[in-house]
């Protein structure tokens, strides 16, 4: 049996950020019905970061997730995210791909951001801003730009906003302030999740937030008064109550039912934005549907075309 492994540069010839949205989007709507399983992600942190084992289960295929977090590695000149994505056949058992787990999660936290962004934000909000442009902040401006949307790009290192702008090119602009990217209509914070972007009384009416970079335990982006105050949406309330934003908001008086989840938005179950002045908030912990999403999509691009130039130079492994 030969089992291909996609590289980070197969896997982002392969899939397009406009075409990650919708697959992200099926995995939301998917596990909101019931037809896709994903049990509870698992933490094995360690100094300096920490190593997650995400499992899911849909559309025939099963998927694990081997990936770590060391938010301090790019002054080591090394990668914040890496490891593998395994995905196999769920009627046989057999191993299909193994794709690179940085790419993939780059590719799904851009299409979850944005997917949050154009379900909750009001329907005229103008230019969204990215507040951290590391690979994953890189990858959400790149989705939003896409789906047709300008960006402002912000980040503690200026040169690194300048480099991600250059990067980008057209629709991209660096802010002239951190206080001029929070105050965009839509804002996108992708940070290591060490320190809070929005303080108290920071965030404006009809504004929309997607806070994707506190995905684990002891991480915040936001301050636990600003979480009360808004229309909160979660990617899944059973993960995102044990780590992140909402985590430490439950202790300052959030309760389940002020929480929405995505896929149950998506699918009209639950209500998202109740009007144009509400502040609206998607808190994403990532979830490994999200992650099944997009290597499926992935590999049957794969499938199609094994020989196409996109896929020139995949190493195939023989068991």
């Amino acid at each position: 049996m030969s089992v291909p492994f996609l590289t980070a540069a197969h896997v982002r010839a392969a899939l397009a950020p406009g075409d990650a949205v919708e697959a992200v989007r099926e995995a939301f709507v998917e596990h909101a019905r019931g037809n896709w399983e994903m049990p509870s992600k698992v933490y094995v942190p360690v100094d300096g970061g920490d190593f997650r084992a995400m499992p899911a289960a849909g559309a025939g295929h099963t998927v694990l997730k081997w990936v770590t977090s060391f938010p301090r590695n790019p002054e080591r000149g090394l990668p914040t995210v890496s490891g593998v994505v395994l995905l196999s056949d769920a009627a046989t058992g057999e191993l299909g791909a193994l794709l690179d787990a940085g790419a993939v999660t780059a590719l799904r936290t851009g299409a979850a951001a944005v997917l949050a962004a154009e379900t909750l934000a009001r329907p005229d909000a103008g230019p969204a801003a990215v507040v951290g442009t590391g690979v994953n902040g890189r990858a959400v401006a790149s989705t939003f730009l896409a789906r047709g949307r300008e960006v402002l790009l912000w980040d503690a290192r200026e040169e690194a906003a300048e480099a991600a702008a250059a990067e980008l090119g057209a629709g991209a602009t660096v802010a002239g302030s951190k206080d001029e990217a929070l105050g965009a209509p839509i804002v996108a914070t992708v940070t290591p999740g060490f320190e809070v972007v929005f303080e108290a009384g920071s965030l404006q009416p009809g504004q929309h937030a997607s806070l994707m970079g506190a995905d684990g335990p002891g991480k915040a982006e936001i301050a636990d008064e600003e979480l009360l105050r808004a229309r909160v949406v979660c990617d899944e309330w059973e993960q995102a109550s044990h780590n992140g934003d909402i985590g430490h908001a439950l202790a300052a008086g959030l309760r389940r039912e002020d929480v929405a989840e995505l896929g149950r938005v998506l699918t009209g179950e639950e209500e998202g934005r109740r009007s144009n002045d509400e502040i609206t908030v998607f808190d994403s912990t990532g979830l490994a549907v999200q992650d099944l999403a997009v290597a499926l999509a992935v590999y049957e691009r794969w499938r199609a075309d094994p020989g196409g130039d996109r896929f020139a130079g995949v190493t195939e492994i023989t068991s």
